[in-house]
């Protein structure tokens, strides 16, 4: 959905939720195939199940269903006889595209920055060596529409190189592991000695099916390899899931939770899969199944909460996403000149970019309260920042998962949980002309310090 029918929701999402009569709408809704008979149970089932929380999980879910998901939605209003709502939407809609045409500019032309002088035979991205520089051949910048750059103009994302220690601390780390004290303090760290310390869950989702438009998710198998033997090495028993639809995938993940874990010490998921932004309260995001349906993040990080999955009460929950979080591409605040060493000429990086986009909420109107829990013990990883991509290599992987696995690796046995996300970030964020930064969102109430 395009951010102006996303904003037209949310501007008369009030009375949508006073007025809208759902009942009328289900058949006519499946009937455009909206929404699949799943999703319009989990909408029925939303909140207490009253008219007025189903309306209000029902406006928040169409806004992932697509550019025509408005215009469509509106239609069903009519054929149920809500013409007064139909009405309201339609003007709107309209007129707020009539204001977009007046102000979009007709034939913009990129402009070209740089020395005078310069043919245009001669607009490169030049790479030059950084011990000699240049003060007659700078590179130029271009700015405009990029569909109108000149192809050689065009900028490339670069194969992630491989972290290494002494120049990870580019942002002020360093090489010498810290004697934490708190290791061994259970008051200030979580205790992981059961053998194995926990189960982790590994969900790679590769192929999509047609319908969904979403492209296969070739180098996935790689970035599943690493995790695989990563935590496996991290002593956790790892159990890996292939292309699963979204019921499949939240099926798996309530299995997962309903384990005995009494006996374990922590529990770990990661999910690679395509991804988009999702209305939350919580937890931003959502990933998708291989039928391109959408779980949220908050879905799957819920399923563990002190209800779902008693026996990993006080215990550390960990989630990476390796997902988009959007479609904006980052490129930077600031330009710089990229070593030769990281270039690969063959390598084309794909994105988990995916066609459906759904935006983060506004602060919510006084009909929708939040009613869920304050989350404990619990640490959700992101690939990227939400409403941005996340760069994958179909030859070598995600540069969050070949980053997070090399850290893991030379720093897990000595540096708490905190510490290497922010190594991890910092060494993703320097990569490519494009840019990625992932984040975390950090509930855990002690450091967490992995069996190694």
């Amino acid at each position: 959905m395009d951010e102006a029918d996303r904003l037209l929701l949310r501007r008369y999402r009030l009375p949508l939720v006073g007025e809208l009569q759902v009942a009328s709408l289900w058949d006519a809704l499946l009937s455009r195939e909206l929404f699949t008979p799943d999703m319009i149970e989990d909408i029925q089932r939303a909140g207490s199940g009253s008219r007025r929380d189903q309306a209000r999980q029902l406006i928040l879910d169409l806004e992932t269903r697509g550019s025509q998901a408005l215009p469509l939605f509106i239609s069903c209003l009519e054929d149920t006889g809500q013409d007064t709502l139909a009405s309201l939407l339609k003007t709107s809609r309209q007129a707020a595209k009539q204001d977009v045409e007046a102000i979009r500019p007709l034939d913009l032309k990129p402009v070209v920055l740089g020395p005078e002088g310069l043919k245009p035979e001669e607009l490169r991205v030049m790479k030059q060596d950084p011990s000699k520089p240049s003060q007659g051949k700078l590179a130029p910048v271009v700015l405009g529409p990029e569909e109108l750059w000149p192809a050689k103009l065009r900028p490339e994302v670069l194969r992630p190189e491989v972290p290494r220690p002494g120049d990870i601390g580019s942002g002020g780390f360093t090489d010498v592991c810290p004697q934490d004290r708190a290791k061994g303090n259970a008051d200030l760290a979580y205790v992981l000695n059961a053998d194995p310390c926990g189960h982790c869950l590994i969900i790679n989702n590769v192929n999509f099916c047609r319908e969904s438009g979403l492209m296969t998710r070739t180098g996935s198998n790689i970035d599943c390899e690493r995790m695989q033997r990563r935590f496996h090495l991290l002593q956790l028993a790892v159990e890996v899931r292939c292309d699963l639809t979204a019921k499949q995938m939240v099926q798996a993940l309530t299995q997962l939770a309903r384990r005995d874990h009494g006996a374990l010490d922590c529990c770990v998921v990661v999910i690679l899969s395509h991804g988009c932004q999702a209305s939350h309260r919580q937890f931003p995001g959502a990933v998708y199944g291989t039928d391109g349906c959408p779980v949220s993040v908050e879905r799957i990080v819920n399923t563990f909460n002190g209800t779902g999955c008693p026996s990993l009460g006080g215990k550390p929950k960990l989630f990476f996403i390796q997902a988009c979080g959007g479609e904006q591409k980052d490129h930077g605040f600031e330009v710089a000149s990229t070593s030769p060493e990281d270039e690969t000429p063959n390598s084309n990086p794909e994105t988990d970019a995916t066609p459906f986009q759904e935006g983060p909420r506004s602060t919510d109107e006084p009909d929708a309260v939040s009613s869920l829990p304050t989350p404990s013990d619990i640490l959700v990883s992101y690939s990227t920042f939400p409403g941005f991509v996340s760069w994958r290599d179909p030859k070598s992987g995600s540069w969050y998962i070949e980053t997070l696995d090399s850290i893991f690796e030379q720093w897990a046995h000595c540096e708490d949980l905190q510490t290497l996300l922010l190594r991890v970030a910092n060494a993703v964020s320097v990569k490519g002309i494009y840019k990625q930064i992932p984040g975390c969102f950090n509930f855990l109430r002690k450091k967490l310090f992995f069996k190694t």
